[in-house]
């Protein structure tokens, strides 16, 4: 039998790979979807096995994606190939020099509720089809979702029927990053909407509590939405809607939550809150460890540089213009 033959399946050595991680103590969700689908790809290439031509026509086919991400599943699959080296040492390793340079986070694109709202119009006009009969219904609520209550995508695609609690008005983000799990109040419109999806779903889809909120439904079985599935939809509805900043660039999911974060410091500028107090209670709805982290959300947009400036005006205007203290 040749060498190459008598090497476990590359399947079998990713799931081993898995199970120790996790053993470990670590969930690695993401990572397993990123050696699933470097296995689908040497799969389709007709390879036998992962190999450096293998290799480089998958970091070929993600050209697409940020430079920081490609970085990042490069390290995930050369630490998988470590692992198995310790068994295999004639197997493929991926050098440490080939991966892609880290480059600036990009610049979060914030929007507005005018957007959203001819986001919201366009969702609910989507044809359904074979593979997504909940195709409209369900991409409203998930923008609705994402955009008022902040949700990283990854929380919004686990979402299973047995996370909506009291009726609806709450739901349960089960071990979200850090392992940290949380309740996430909604409000009265949100819980609306929720209930709106709920009756449609409800009709002619099994609701036990296990299967996905959010889902697609092949060969008779209810799929959760895939993140590459999620994010090609919801870039369907920036580009339907004309969503683009001042430079023409079009959002990311992710961009969705930011512009919840400053949407919320905006809301609570108008209405006259104590914004330093508030932002304790920001963090613990984001799903943060401290106030530090979900700084990195708020940005100085304009309207909230006019509302800030006029708050400071009216309190200390007259200290400026040298008035009576």
């Amino acid at each position: 039998m040749s060498k190459s033959k008598s090497r476990p399946a590359l399947s079998g050595m990713i799931s081993r790979f898995l199970d120790h991680k996790r053993t470990l103590g670590h969930r690695y969700l993401h990572e397993a979807w990123v050696l699933q689908m470097l296995q689908r790809h040497v799969e389709q290439s007709g390879s036998r096995d992962l190999n450096a031509k293998c290799f480089e026509s998958w970091l070929a086919s993600l050209k697409d994606h940020h430079a920081n991400t490609r970085r990042k599943w490069y390290q995930i699959v050369r630490h998988f190939c470590v692992y198995r080296q310790r068994s295999e040492p004639g197997c493929f390793l991926p050098s440490v020099e080939g991966a892609a340079k880290r480059q600036p986070y990009v610049t979060p694109i914030i929007l507005e509720p005018d957007q959203i709202g001819r986001m919201l119009g366009i969702a609910s006009k989507l044809q359904k089809t074979s593979s997504s009969p909940l195709r409209a219904p369900a991409l409203r609520l998930a923008l609705v979702l994402l955009y008022t209550c902040g949700l990283r995508s990854g929380e919004l695609r686990r979402l299973t029927m047995g996370d909506i609690e009291e009726q609806g008005t709450v739901l349960h983000i089960r071990e979200s990053k850090f392992h940290k799990s949380r309740l996430v109040p909604l409000s009265s419109s949100v819980t609306h909407e929720l209930q709106a999806y709920l009756r449609k779903r409800r009709k002619g889809f099994a609701a036990d509590p296990s299967t996905p909120l959010l889902c697609n439904c092949q060969d008779g079985y209810l799929h959760a939405y895939s993140p590459v599935g999620l994010r090609h939809a919801m870039r369907g509805l920036f580009d339907a809607a004309g969503v683009r900043d001042e430079q023409g660039r079009r959002p990311r999911v992710h961009d969705l939550r930011h512009s919840f974060a400053v949407q919320a410091l905006i809301r609570w500028y108008r209405n006259g809150a104590d914004v330093q107090s508030c932002l304790p209670k920001l963090a613990i709805y984001m799903g943060h460890v401290s106030i530090e982290s979900s700084a990195h959300y708020l940005h100085w947009v304009p309207t909230l540089q006019r509302l800030a400036s006029h708050r400071f005006e009216q309190r200390f205007g007259h200290l400026v213009e040298g008035g009576a203290q």
